[in-house]
């Protein structure tokens, strides 16, 4: 089976998913919880429907990482000013703080996971599997 891309990809993809997850448990994190706290550090308050579409976290397990992040203090929602039936989510201090030692752990995880590769081969990796993930995002 080791000659077929799709066979490769698949145990990769099943190596980097155990690794973030053990990587983030380490710290009482989920690999969404990062998600979510870079997006609103880098892009700014959304709201709910707005987040899943930019993580591309589904609907139904957005509510429970934002239940996870409200409950430590890190996300903030409030009733969005332009249509109160919407809550707009956004960062707090501490989540802030957070955001910046996930990124360290998942520089970590990264590093782990593509050991073997050089620095030039990680970026060329990384390039190739962008523009397969782009192709097949837009071909839908």
């Amino acid at each position: 089976m080791d000659h077929l891309p799709s066979w490769l990809l698949t145990q990769a993809a099943a190596h980097a998913h155990r690794l973030v997850t053990e990587g983030f448990a380490g710290v009482g994190a989920k690999g969404y919880h990062y998600r979510l706290l870079s997006s609103l550090v880098a892009d700014g308050p959304a709201s709910q429907a707005a987040l899943g579409r930019r993580t591309g976290i589904y609907l139904s397990d957005l509510v429970g990482a934002l239940n996870d992040l409200e409950t430590a203090g890190f996300v903030q929602r409030s009733p969005d000013p332009a249509d109160r039936r919407r809550n707009v989510v956004a960062v707090t201090a501490a989540g802030r703080e957070r955001a910046g030692e996930l990124t360290v752990r998942v520089e970590a995880i990264q590093d782990d996971l593509l050991a073997p590769l050089s620095d030039e081969e990680r970026a060329r990796f990384a390039g190739l599997l962008r523009r397969l993930v782009e192709h097949h995002s837009r071909t839908r």
